[in-house]
C-alpha cells in the first residue's frame, strides 16, 4: 500500500510576482518541497495539509486563503515504495507575513514558478506547479 501524504503548494502575491514557499529538508538528501508530511491514522488528507503546513511553517489555516477546489494528487516511488501526495494551492493572506520554520527544515525561500520547479527537480511536480502558475496569472483565482 502507498504511502499517503498532503500539504498546501502556498503562493503570496508580490506586486506582480506570484512566489511559491519552498522548504528545505533538513535530514536525507536535503531535498525542498512545499509544506507537506505524512498522514495519520484516522485523519484525512485535508487536515493533514493543515497540520502538518502549521507545524513545518508555522502558517495556520487562518493565514492562508485555501484553494479546496483547486488540488493535484502525484504518485511516484521514493526509495522504491509506493507514496501518493496530495497538494492544495493556498494563497497566504499577507504576503510579508514570515515562516516559521520546524526542526525538519533547514532552509526556505520564495521563489517564481521556474525557480520552485528547478530547486524541486521532479517533472510531476513541475506539471502541478505550472498548472496552477497558470491560474492564478489567468485571474481564475
Amino acid at each position: 500500500m502507498a504511502k499517503r501524504a498532503a500539504g498546501f503548494l502556498i503562493f503570496r502575491r508580490l506586486c506582480e510576482r506570484i512566489e511559491y514557499l519552498m522548504l528545505q529538508a533538513s535530514y536525507g538528501q536535503h531535498h525542498w518541497s512545499p509544506p507537506k508530511g505524512h498522514v495519520d491514522p484516522g485523519e484525512d488528507d485535508y487536515a493533514t495539509a493543515l497540520r502538518e503546513t502549521t507545524e513545518e511553517s508555522g502558517y495556520k489555516e487562518t493565514d492562508l486563503n485555501v484553494h479546496k477546489n483547486h488540488s493535484c494528487t502525484l504518485e511516484y516511488k521514493v526509495k522504491g515504495h509506493d507514496k501518493v501526495v496530495v497538494y492544495w494551492l493556498a494563497e497566504l493572506r499577507n504576503p510579508s507575513q514570515a515562516a516559521t520554520l520546524s526542526d525538519e527544515h533547514q532552509d526556505m525561500k520564495w521563489l517564481d514558478c521556474d525557480g520552485a520547479i528547478q530547486i524541486a527537480g521532479y517533472e510531476d511536480f513541475a506539471k502541478m506547479v505550472r498548472a496552477f502558475d497558470a491560474k492564478i496569472k489567468q485571474k481564475e483565482l
